[in-house]
């Protein structure tokens, strides 16, 4: 499956972007897919991910309760609703997938990834 994201931007501490993750390929609809995010001289870190028929979701802890993940298998695309955006959001959002029920936290068990998006949020 090749991921292609986009949505991002340059916005204002408190406003919302919403990301998207396109997919192409057979059978992205049995993919777990997810959002890590970079930010210069930063690790990759989780941010989100939700199963294949979307019944489960997670969320990194700093995350929690401001970005929702979502997906629409029939267009084969996934989302990133961000709201209350803040400064320390701002890095390189990069949509992942993964076939298996592996740990979601691990950038390592996504064998297919994006190429990113760049959010910048300002002070």
């Amino acid at each position: 499956v090749q991921l292609q994201a986009s949505g991002g931007g340059l916005v204002q501490a408190g406003d919302s972007l919403r990301l998207a993750c396109a997919a192409s390929g057979r059978a992205f609809r049995a993919y777990t897919v997810a959002w890590f995010r970079q930010a210069p001289g930063h690790e990759r870190d989780f941010v989100a991910a939700i199963t294949s028929s979307s019944s489960n979701t997670d969320y990194g802890d700093f995350v929690k309760g401001r970005f929702t993940i979502s997906r629409d298998n029939a267009q084969n695309k996934a989302y990133l609703q961000m709201n209350s955006l803040k400064p320390e959001d701002t890095a390189v959002y990069y949509c992942a997938a993964q076939f298996g029920g592996n740990s979601y936290y691990s950038k390592t068990n996504y064998g297919y990834w994006g190429q990113g998006t760049l959010v910048t949020v300002s002070s």
